[in-house]
């Protein structure tokens, strides 16, 4: 292993802290407080800034701390420390399933079911949601639909990413470095520069890793290398008198590696799961910026106005060794590339461009003051152009040189909402909220080019819809930072256009969630319990698959889940452990034959190339238990406050689509993580941590067969270990 930090690393946080002199280190702080007990914790869920035990949703929400403490570095972490959540990434994208509701499989024209923000913002789509996961302030995860104030993709919940703030009036930044086997190097750089009215914050990531799997195949490629770069601004202004407050953010990133390693279900040469063997040459590159304003203006005490304004642009391009073998021979030249060809000649490689242009623009009118009636109206735009090029080379397995088989169209969706939402306090105990918010979406779809026989080109399409969503509730304040509360809440999904010409449009989806839950803290704020019980009633389910090798989108069938979730968090001076436990029993309402990715013929009763899924069949991505716990205890010795930590977390065997079988099962899993966290009086900082302690080898995601390429297995990552420093500095 190697220890220290590359030339990259360094150069990006020099670029960084360049032009700037550091200020020296303050003096010694004092030790905090070890009785003080739990912090409060603000959320934003409701666009202001409120206590997370006076807001009625089931909600997991973690400081940047936080989720340094339990190890959470990229995304896919958040399913092991917050419960009823299930995160798969591959390809080009991140599924986020919250409570069995959200994505299982992304097609041109489709929608995630978890709305993902950063700062306020929207991202739209899954393929850009995990570059941003750094330099983070706190990360919101809410459960169950989101249907009033963020919208049509919140059929699942919502995610709340939030990075710090710009202090004013304050000199003072960071350095975090990371260094770990698999010869991983991660450093993190920041820097907040502000006067009296005026201020600027610049963060930057670096991180690169080899990848856990050895491809012995001819190519040069190791398919799960990342390389990764991003930068971030935020330059905040605010009026003398603090009536106006403004930010001004922009960021850039550049994520390079070899594709995703995928293990072959078929592999004849051996069943190492961290060894494969490809012949193609495999990348995927993600970059893209972003470019947000937000103003925020006090029309009187009791009023605000609030305004958003984004831009982003996302390019994704990647290659496949679509056999995924060294073996498979391609079409030889004197055949044709039909279908009965490839598949007795299945060698391929697979090219695919992506990029998004998105538009989006919010306003809001809310009240601040703090009278017993508190509200919020607003409209939301978005507008944007998603242009696709996916080509396919049956004749060559080493890289792209001709492409007998081309999609190329361009999406452009709009979606136009307005929405309000009242709560009213009828006594200082009871309080009554309603919300309701009405969308108008639309998906004009041109194929420039499409396989199968030949049609007119362009061939444009289009489809609508409207729909009203919202949420009703009642809570029940009995004590300081408890309550109890009831809600109904609908959330939506648009439908949209499938590829092919003769294929139906797919319709909305619908998610009704009636849920009850309690927030309270107890022992003078020591110890804090949240728990929350729900039914969920989901309708038109819209699932991805393949149809003449080609994806479709399709409304499925309608589900029913219930379940709950439980939180508990206490401090108790040098003591910390938090435990949290979800139970989600979630399976189709109704029996159909749908189309299945790998359908190989015809279940009885179904026509050609459809599947029988039957009632009390269990949803994709809905693990019956999800439980996580930790536990830590803080020492002083001197200035040095030491702080060994153990965690664990489970989730049960999922299923990546409405079929179970071998091809489709995510087993459950126990990943145990350990820590030892040396702190010098808030200034410095290392840390030594081993994560997957037992070295379990586990199942991350199951890949279906796509047009593109064959399917396989994602393994999680082995037991890692390293070391991470911090320095902090500022007045």
């Amino acid at each position: 292993m190697k220890i220290g930090v590359s030339r990259a690393a360094c150069g990006t946080i020099g670029l960084l802290l360049s032009g700037i002199s550091m200020p020296a280190l303050a003096q010694s702080s004092a030790p905090q407080d070890r009785d003080s007990g739990l912090t409060e914790i603000v959320v934003t869920a409701e666009r202001r800034e409120q206590s997370l035990q006076d807001v009625p949703i089931s909600a997991t929400v973690l400081t940047g701390e936080e989720l340094a403490q339990k190890g959470v570095v990229n995304l896919n972490d958040i399913q092991q420390v917050a419960p009823s959540i299930a995160i798969n990434t591959f390809n080009r994208s991140t599924f986020i399933n919250i409570r069995g509701v959200g994505i299982a499989q992304s097609a041109p024209t489709s929608n995630p079911g978890v709305a993902y923000y950063i700062d306020g913002v929207l991202i739209p789509h899954e393929q850009f949601i995990g570059h941003s996961f750094f330099d983070i302030a706190t990360i919101e995860v809410l459960r169950g639909p989101q249907g009033t104030l963020t919208g049509q993709n919140s059929t699942g919940g919502a995610i709340y990413v939030r990075t710090p703030e710009v202090e004013f009036d304050s000199v003072l930044g960071m350095v975090d470095l990371t260094a770990a086997n698999y010869d991983r190097y991660r450093g993190v750089a920041a820097v907040n520069v502000a006067g009296e009215n005026a201020g600027l914050r610049l963060a930057a990531v670096h991180e690169e890793r080899d990848s856990f799997t050895t491809n012995i195949g001819p190519s040069p490629s190791q398919p799960g290398n990342l390389n990764m770069d991003a930068v971030r601004a935020n330059l905040r202004l605010r009026s003398d008198d603090g009536r106006l407050n403004v930010n001004v953010r922009g960021e850039y990133f550049d994520v390079r590696s070899d594709n995703n390693a995928v293990k072959n279900r078929n592999d004849t040469v051996t069943d190492d799961p961290f060894v494969i063997e490809e012949d193609a040459l495999s990348f995927q590159d993600q970059t893209g910026y972003r470019l947000s304003g937000e103003a925020r203006y006090d029309l009187s005490g009791a009023v605000q106005l609030r305004g958003l304004l984004s831009w982003q642009d996302g390019t994704t391009h990647d290659q496949t060794d679509g056999d995924r073998t060294a073996t498979e021979p391609a079409v030889p030249a004197g055949l044709p590339t039909s279908g009965a060809n490839t598949r007795l000649y299945p060698g391929r490689v697979s090219n695919a461009v992506t990029r998004f242009e998105t538009l989006i623009a919010e306003v809001n009118l809310l009240s601040t003051g703090s009278g017993p009636f508190q509200w919020v109206v607003g409209g939301f735009l978005l507008d944007e152009d998603v242009r696709v090029t996916l080509q396919r080379d049956n004749r060559n397995t080493t890289d792209l040189f001709q492409s007998n088989s081309d999609i190329i169209t361009l999406a452009e969706n709009s979606s136009k909402s307005l929405f309000g939402q009242a709560n009213y306090f009828v006594t200082d105990q009871i309080e009554l909220l309603a919300g309701a918010r009405y969308s108008w979406d639309e998906q004009v779809y041109t194929r420039y080019a499409v396989p199968g026989p030949p049609i007119p080109l362009p061939f444009v399409s289009d489809q609508s819809s409207t729909q009203l969503t919202g949420k009703v509730g009642a809570n029940y304040h009995f004590a300081n930072n408890s309550m109890l509360y009831v809600t109904a809440s609908k959330g939506y999904k648009a439908g949209g256009v499938n590829l092919t010409p003769n294929t139906p449009d797919f319709d909305p989806e619908r998610n009704f969630v009636y849920e009850a839950g309690f927030k309270t803290e107890l022992l003078d704020r020591h110890l804090r319990v949240n728990g929350a019980a729900f039914y969920s009633d989901y309708k038109d389910i819209q699932l991805s698959s393949l149809v003449g090798g080609l994806p479709v989108t399709q409304n499925a069938l309608a589900g029913r889940a219930k379940g709950g979730e439980l939180e508990i968090t206490g401090q108790f001076g040098g003591l910390a452990f938090n435990l949290g436990a979800g139970y989600l029993d979630a399976q189709f309402s109704n029996s159909a034959c749908i189309s299945d990715t790998n359908a190989a013929g015809t279940d009885p009763g179904c026509p050609t190339n459809l599947r029988f899924v039957p009632e009390g069949r269990v949803l994709p991505f809905s693990p019956e238990w999800t439980v996580n716990a930790g536990v830590q205890y803080g020492f002083l010795l001197g200035d040095v406050e030491i702080t060994p930590r153990v965690q664990w977390s489970h989730l049960s065997e999922q299923y990546a689509t409405p079929f179970p079988s071998v091809n489709t099962l995510v087993p459950g899993r126990d990943l145990f993580d350990a820590r030892l966290t040396l702190d010098v009086s808030n200034r410095y900082k290392v840390e030594l941590f081993v994560n997957n302690l037992t070295d379990e080898t586990y199942i991350a995601t199951q890949i279906q067969n796509s047009s593109s390429a064959d399917g396989g297995i994602i393994y999680g990552a082995p037991r890692t270990f390293g070391v991470r420093t911090v320095l902090r500095f500022g007045n």
